[in-house]
């Protein structure tokens, strides 16, 4: 069954085209790759999907419920898009508790797994403006799976982390992808996406193709 499907999807901003009649469907309990250079429209497209941009024309259905009409937003996501923003003044671990107050879904208790999964156990308490690049990325994967979503949405996932972290990410995915979530990422990196990913396809000029 699909989790994602999206229809004939065009979006232009003023006179840009950024996204060209886009259709493809993205299985449930798989891991999707996206990949395509900056620019190419992987992120608007990924923002289309959350329900942050509507497009100009076509439709898009997660979960069963068309976004825009049905719902605003998809209801079980988890996502990542672009660079982390958090209260630099705050600690990792209060950020993520401002963060799950929104819908109550994750304990205190949860919040702490999620830090010590992330790697982030010993930093919990440190200001987030202490952390570096690696550290606030994996801070922002554990707010993205700290309600344990259906569906997850994230863009360059594995962007600023060292070796180390890109292997634990990595192990991370296809240990979510294991207990049944769908998975929908882009990537620069061609050997992240082969060994995560069931379904892969290439996005150029907001044009997407399946590979």
């Amino acid at each position: 069954m699909a989790m994602i499907s999206v229809e004939h999807v065009s979006l232009s901003i003023g006179t840009a085209q950024i996204l060209r009649d886009i259709s493809v469907s993205f299985e449930e309990g798989q891991i999707h790759g996206i990949i395509g250079r900056n620019g190419s429209g992987k992120t608007m497209l990924m923002k289309c999907i959350c329900g942050f941009i509507r497009p100009t024309a076509g439709r898009i259905i997660v979960a069963g419920n068309q976004v825009g009409r049905d719902v605003d937003f998809p209801p079980d996501l988890g996502l990542l898009i672009e660079t982390p923003g958090f209260v630099p003044y705050y600690s990792g671990l209060k950020n993520l508790a401002l963060l799950a107050a929104i819908n109550r879904r994750a304990s205190k208790e949860r919040l702490n797994a999620c830090m010590e999964q992330l790697g982030l156990g010993n930093a919990k308490d440190k200001r987030v403006s202490k952390y570096s690049m690696g550290m606030r990325q994996r801070l922002g994967i554990a707010q993205a799976v700290m309600e344990n979503p259906r569906l997850l949405i994230l863009d360059e996932p594995l962007n600023g982390l060292d070796e180390q972290g890109v292997e634990d990410i990595r192990a991370l995915l296809l240990e979510l992808r294991g207990q049944g979530k769908t998975i929908l990422l882009s990537s620069h990196n061609r050997e992240d996406i082969d060994l995560l990913c069931d379904s892969v396809c290439k996005m150029a000029g907001g044009v997407l193709t399946r590979l």
